[in-house]
């Protein structure tokens, strides 16, 4: 009884769909690729996986969100203007976590100046941004984040949506290569490097409420991590930790009251 109650909570049917749709999909993978299924057909299904939580929010929509209509729910993510000082504010901090990751990890820049390298580096950028943020940032921040706002503070929103968002990507974990003890480092770090993130899009998305805020600093992440090219786990460690330390300045600082206040209509300019 007590789970058929706790599971009629919007948000917590949220969470529920966006995993399992998730972890579904990359058992379909894991099945595809044992009966020889072309590369094209396993890149589709990994698209679709990435997109778990905007499936969750779009199949749940009218439970969730009554008397509203998916259509103008969705505009309105996009509506308020951009302010390009937040856009150059969080650029310029994540090529700094980039610079200091790198210098201090030892890591050389993945980079190649001829054109097919050039030519590589546009493909990975559009492919981490369709199996990242473009998938994930309408679910867990349009819809999740906001939710929470309207009940709680916004830094324990951060918090609690980087511990779910970080735990979602569990499945990725097994897929890193890694076992036993660095197993274990890779996680720690990964869940910090995720609650340092997600402390940081909070900030700025309540600063500039659009959407297109966490979609540049979740694809700055994936695409800047992926610049760096040497051992993921000395990298992580720096990248984790200047996110993490990062965060932490911002809850400190505070800037605009954007991290303690219960959001119970959410500002949309």
């Amino acid at each position: 009884m007590k789970i058929a109650i706790f599971t009629k909570r919007p948000f917590v049917r949220f969470v529920l769909l966006s995993n399992l749709i998730f972890w579904l999909f990359l058992a379909s993978i894991g099945f595809g690729m044992m009966l020889g299924l072309p590369e094209s057909i396993l890149y589709g299904m990994q698209i679709v996986a990435a997109w778990s939580s905007t499936f969750a929010f779009l199949l749940l929509f009218k439970k969730n969100v009554p008397g509203d209509k998916i259509k103008d729910y969705v505009k309105r993510q996009f509506e308020p203007r951009i302010k390009i000082s937040i856009i150059i504010i969080v650029t310029i901090i994540q090529i700094l976590i980039f610079l200091i990751a790198k210098g201090f990890s030892g890591a050389k820049l993945n980079l190649a100046l001829s054109l097919p390298g050039m030519g590589m580096l546009i493909l990975t950028f559009f492919d981490l941004l369709a199996r990242g943020s473009l998938g994930e940032e309408l679910g867990w921040r349009g819809y999740a984040l906001n939710e929470l706002q309207k009940k709680m503070s916004s830094i324990k929103a951060a918090l609690i949506i980087g511990v779910l968002w970080g735990f979602w990507h569990t499945p990725l974990w097994f897929f890193s290569g890694y076992v036993g003890l660095e197993l274990v480092k890779y996680s720690v770090l990964f869940m910090i490097a995720v609650l340092g993130i997600s402390v940081i899009i909070t900030v700025f998305y309540n600063l500039n409420h659009n959407l297109i805020v966490p979609i540049i600093i979740h694809q700055s992440f994936n695409f800047l991590l992926a610049l760096n090219q040497g051992d993921l786990l000395d990298i992580l460690v720096y990248t984790a930790t200047a996110y993490g330390l990062f965060a932490l300045v911002l809850v400190a600082v505070n800037p605009k009251q954007a991290l303690y206040k219960v959001r119970r209509s959410i500002e949309t300019a």
